[in-house]
């Protein structure tokens, strides 16, 4: 491959728009409102060229954020030609059908400038603690009714608030100054990456990244076609059920070559619903599209030229395509048991490379009510189960995947909320046996001090459909939403419940990976001293404890 750069100049550049755009996120993170961002981070940020192309993203980050932005900037441009932005300007959009697939993440777009012309642009997706309506639910019956939808508007317009944006999202939500002042946070990381990138371009002598990116993402797109072209001949093709809302629903995908492309077909699933867990194309695509390169090419760098061979395909009007005004809110909930059910296809063809079954949808809490003095307040946390097992390791324990999201510090969460954590430990037995054990779940126990009644509204999957285990793994431990007397709380939806009511989450545990008797006695009498596994539960899965 002939290249325009030198091999070493051009890794140098590489790792400095990696270092880039890691700043990017680290400056959102460090000057970020809410917990969710800051703490959890609930966010991506990326580098694109001119041409609305993503060059590199930061390490931190979600697939549901960057991929969906990956393939969104080009809506941006759509609405603001390059000819019609000006330094200081800052564009934004939370539309749920061509970004990030739900209304609570805003996207926002900031133009780098470098001797009085656009170069490229520094873009951040995250997820906003309320954008107004019925709150993040699962519940609402379309997308009107979870909150502000901002369109393709400019948030900055030369380095200025533009006020009637500024006023409309201030008026619409219920915590103004955390969404606010995390829009700024994201105003100021794209400011220091243009600031860095103009700085890197002065350093080396470049006119723009033009020339970088070209050589960049034809690396990447050819090395994820080679890796495709090694992907095994046939039709591979699974079915399993999501919990759903008020029944399982069924998703179906066939996973073929053609070429140097890879096609992801989810023909067959189930119909959209009339709840908020119907998942938007571009999100559908999203998780998809990570979970064929975590195993059919996981070392080439994430960007525009690595999403090249891959299609997503899902019919029209279904769960995974649905049609505008369908709901979306906790799409989360379904778009994050994608990979599982890409995996089962995966597993067929390359067998070794797949995973067990992960608790995979992130469990979200969303707490709100009036606190002492009247005021209301509406706050979220974020709770992870644990990973499946794989062919040589076991799974992790208390580990957001396929999403990245971070647990929350139970200091940081009592401190600007008022939910009170009175348990929290990792989950014993809930992790499935196998030569490799599931990660373990955990625990979780609170309440809330509210002026009168709260609501709690619930974002859990897992409760009807375990996480399942491979190569002769066991499956790991289901999950559960329990009330103060044990008895079973909706795992989806919303409740109203009483100042100081107690809630339990029992998280599901990763499915384990290979025969349970493969396990060295070593390895369980070590579970069994952690408390990972209990001494019965040991002998009825492995057979065996200590010396076996």
């Amino acid at each position: 491959m002939s290249s325009t750069f030198p091999p070493y100049l051009l890794e140098i550049l590489w790792n400095r728009l990696l270092a880039l755009a890691e700043e990017q996120a680290q400056v959102l993170m460090r000057t970020a409102f809410s917990t969710i961002v800051r703490e959890a981070g609930d966010l991506s940020a990326a580098i694109f060229d001119i041409r609305g192309r993503m060059v590199a993203q930061a390490r931190t980050g979600t697939p549901g954020h960057v991929n969906t932005m990956a393939r969104g900037m080009r809506f941006f441009l759509e609405e603001f030609p390059i000819e019609s932005i000006d330094p200081g300007d800052a564009l934004l959009s939370n539309d749920p059908y061509k970004l990030a697939g739900q209304l609570n993440d805003m996207c926002l777009v900031t133009p780098a400038f470098h001797g009085g012309r656009c170069v490229g642009f520094f873009a951040s997706c995250c997820h906003m603690v309320d954008v107004g309506g019925v709150g993040l639910t699962a519940d609402a019956r379309n997308v009107f009714e979870e909150g502000l939808q901002v369109p393709f508007c400019k948030f900055l317009v030369r380095g200025q608030e533009n006020r009637d944006v500024f006023r409309f999202i201030q008026t619409n939500v219920r915590t103004p100054r955390e969404v606010i002042g995390d829009l700024y946070a994201q105003v100021a990381a794209g400011e220091v990456g243009s600031r860095r990138l103009a700085q890197l371009l002065e350093e080396f002598a470049l006119g723009d990244i033009e020339d970088l990116s070209d050589e960049i993402i034809t690396r990447s797109e050819t090395a994820v076609r080679e890796a495709v072209r090694a992907f095994p001949d046939g039709r591979f093709k699974y079915s399993c059920h999501n919990d759903g809302f008020e029944k399982p629903l069924l998703i179906q995908v066939e996973v073929f070559r053609e070429a140097d492309r890879l096609v992801v077909d989810f023909e067959g699933t189930d119909p959209s619903v009339d709840r908020g867990i119907n998942v938007p194309l571009a999100y559908t695509t999203a998780y998809s599209c990570y979970a064929v390169k975590c195993v059919v090419a996981p070392d080439v760098p994430n960007n525009e030229g690595s999403f090249l061979p891959f299609e997503v395909r899902a019919p029209r009007g279904s769960l995974l395509n649905p049609v505008h005004p369908a709901p979306t809110a906790a799409r989360h909930i379904v778009g994050h048991f994608l990979p599982t059910v890409v995996f089962g296809a995966l597993e067929q063809a390359m067998p070794e490379k797949v995973p067990a079954d992960s608790a995979a949808g992130l469990w979200v809490t969303q707490v709100s009510g009036l606190k002492a003095g009247k005021e209301p307040f509406s706050f979220a946390f974020f709770s992870c189960g644990g990973m499946g097992a794989r062919r040589t390791k076991d799974g992790l324990s208390a580990t957001s995947f396929p999403s990245g999201i971070q647990n929350v510090a139970t200091e940081v969460i009592e401190s600007v909320s008022p939910v009170v954590l009175r348990q929290r430990e990792l989950r014993t037995d809930s992790g499935g046996a196998g030569r490799h054990r599931g990660g373990l779940g955990q625990v979780i126990r609170f309440e809330v001090r509210s002026e009168g009644p709260w609501t709690l509204s619930g974002m859990y999957d897992r409760i009807r459909f375990a996480p399942r285990g491979t190569q002769g793994g066991l499956d790991g431990a289901a999950g559960a939403v329990l009330d103060a007397d044990g008895g079973t709380l909706p795992s989806k939806g919303r409740v109203v419940l009483a100042s100081g009511a107690q809630v339990t989450l029992q998280l599901p545990g990763g499915g384990g990976f290979g025969d349970p008797h493969d396990r060295s006695a070593a390895a369980i009498e070590a579970d069994i001293a952690e408390g990972y596994v209990t001494r019965s539960l040991a002998l009825r899965d492995y057979g065996k404890v200590g010396s076996g």
